[in-house]
């Protein structure tokens, strides 16, 4: 990462700024998602993310933790889009462009489809603030600390929805029952 944004940043390095922009847009449009009308909105709020990003190149190795600083930018701009919106906002309970699709580790795609539709279930069906601070842990690896920096929301309140989300998810997922793999044929 730090090679990227230093040809970046040194050589307005299309290439490198092409494949940071790769790396972090479907997970930044999800979040995006989780806090605009659609997912159009969610589209245009990280493209004009990565605009201001690109006009302010030089800068980019002033920034210390980079991910959690694009996490809150897209935060920003989704919150100030939204607020310039002449619809009237939505509840995030009934935002359907806010289901983010469970992403699945290699060791679990030994798992049958029908638990793997069980699991993203289950995590769909969390509360939408608490499948977002599930999802930037789980699946997009931020630390406690920079979930609450990027949420502004303290430290214990992730530690205290990451712990809602595994009780929720263990008993809407049944841990008697093993899981199928499923058979190879060859």
């Amino acid at each position: 990462m730090e090679q990227l944004l230093e040809r970046i940043a040194k050589n307005s390095d299309q290439l490198a700024f092409g494949q940071l922009f790769s790396h972090f847009s479907d997970r930044l449009i999800y979040f995006a998602s989780a806090l605009v009308r659609s997912r159009e909105e969610a589209e245009e709020v990280v493209a004009d993310v990565f605009v201001k990003l690109w006009q302010n190149r030089s800068q980019l190795l002033e920034i210390r933790h980079f991910q959690t600083y694009v996490y809150t930018a897209v935060r920003n701009t989704a919150l100030n889009h939204r607020s310039r919106s002449i619809f009237p906002i939505e509840e995030l309970e009934g935002n359907e462009a806010a289901l983010i699709p469970c992403v699945v580790s290699p060791e679990e795609s030994l798992i049958s489809r029908e638990n793997l539709r069980q699991i993203e279930q289950a995590v769909n069906g969390l509360p939408i603030r608490c499948r977002l601070i599930f999802k930037l842990v789980k699946e997009d690896g931020l630390s406690y600390r920079e979930v609450a920096e990027v949420l502004d929301i303290s430290v214990n309140t992730v530690n205290a929805q990451i712990t809602i989300a595994l009780k929720k998810l263990s008993s809407a997922i049944d841990l008697r029952k093993p899981f199928r793999i499923p058979l190879v044929r060859k």
